[in-house]
């Protein structure tokens, strides 16, 4: 008799149903098993409201996380009950969403922006460079795909993991060769991989069964390959994009080396570049769209005046 699949990864199985990223799918099994772990590992049909709150104001009052970390917990736990266990939960109304304070984004002058890329080395440089050029998010530009890049427009297409919309941000004209470079040596890895007999790359599941090869092709290679292959649990490889952790280092290292009095971090270049260009007179909507922004107000963070009409972009990693 075959054994029902444990809780866990029937929380899997429903966060893969919906289509919802892999992160989204690690950080809600991570919250999950810490909350039922915290209450003695009782099963959560036996829990409600109670111990939600409870687990709640202990990583407030206790491990001191912020009002977005509390949010991404709560939102996790409303998954599990109404998702995977069928809970209508009449006792919604009596949780608390912990509020985000409004802060004001940590913007980098145009200099200071040279001086942190000038300090930075290897591939790191042309990622803060598309983080800054083109208002990518790091896990945007660590995802992109060898057919994202059109170079005859002078455009990147954005699969945004985020919102799952799609969009179209510009390809700064001082990155190309760098571009071209990148990939010619993404290619040299991929051909290697090839040779050895793997080469595979990750695929969204829809992809993965209507175009069963294009795991092999080249069009949907990364374009920043991780440095060394992933090994599954059969033994098969096959490789993934550049991890996160390196880009990050590499950028609070450059910013430390070049004295920068404020906390930089890879969304601040995403920030500046937002800055940068409604200083240059581009008009809110279009910035909006170029940052993927489903709603104006996130992007109007960034100004309260501007009121240009629309005109043509041009990144802010270009001159004038």
């Amino acid at each position: 008799m075959t054994e029902p699949p444990k809780l866990l990864d029937r929380v899997r199985a429903a966060v893969r149903a919906r289509h919802y990223s892999g992160r989204t799918e690690e950080a809600y099994v991570a919250w999950i098993r810490r909350y039922i772990i915290v209450h003695g590992k009782r099963h959560p049909s036996a829990m409600g409201a109670e111990e939600v709150n409870a687990f709640l104001s202990a990583l407030a009052t206790e491990r001191k996380v912020g009002a977005a970390t509390q949010n991404q917990a709560l939102s996790a736990l409303i998954f599990l009950y109404r998702a995977v266990l069928q809970d209508p939960l009449p006792w919604l109304e009596d949780l608390v969403r912990a509020q985000r304070p409004a802060r004001l984004p940590v913007v980098l002058t145009v200099d200071e922006v040279r001086q942190v890329i000038e300090r930075m080395d290897g591939v790191s440089p042309l990622l803060a460079q598309l983080f800054y050029g083109a208002g990518l998010r790091l896990i945007e530009a660590l995802m992109l795909r060898v057919k994202d890049i059109d170079f005859e427009r002078g455009q990147i297409v954005v699969r945004d993991p985020k919102w799952k919309r799609d969009r179209v941000t510009m390809l700064p004209r001082t990155i190309t060769e760098g571009m071209h470079e990148q990939l010619t040596e993404a290619r040299l890895i991929h051909e290697h991989d090839l040779a050895e007999g793997f080469g595979t790359v990750w695929l969204p599941d829809a992809i993965a069964v209507k175009l069963p090869s294009a795991s092999r092709d080249w069009r949907w290679q990364w374009i920043f390959p991780a440095t060394r292959r992933w090994t599954d649990v059969k033994g098969g490889q096959g490789r993934h994009h550049l991890h996160e952790t390196v880009v990050q280092r590499a950028v609070t290292r450059a910013a430390n080396e070049a004295q920068v009095d404020k906390r930089a971090t890879c969304h601040t270049f995403r920030h500046s570049f937002a800055t940068h260009l409604l200083e240059r007179g581009h008009d809110i909507r279009t910035v909006q769209e170029l940052l993927g922004h489903r709603d104006g107000s996130t992007t109007m963070i960034y100004t309260h005046v501007l009121q240009h009409g629309a005109r043509g972009v041009r990144s802010p990693l270009d001159p004038s």
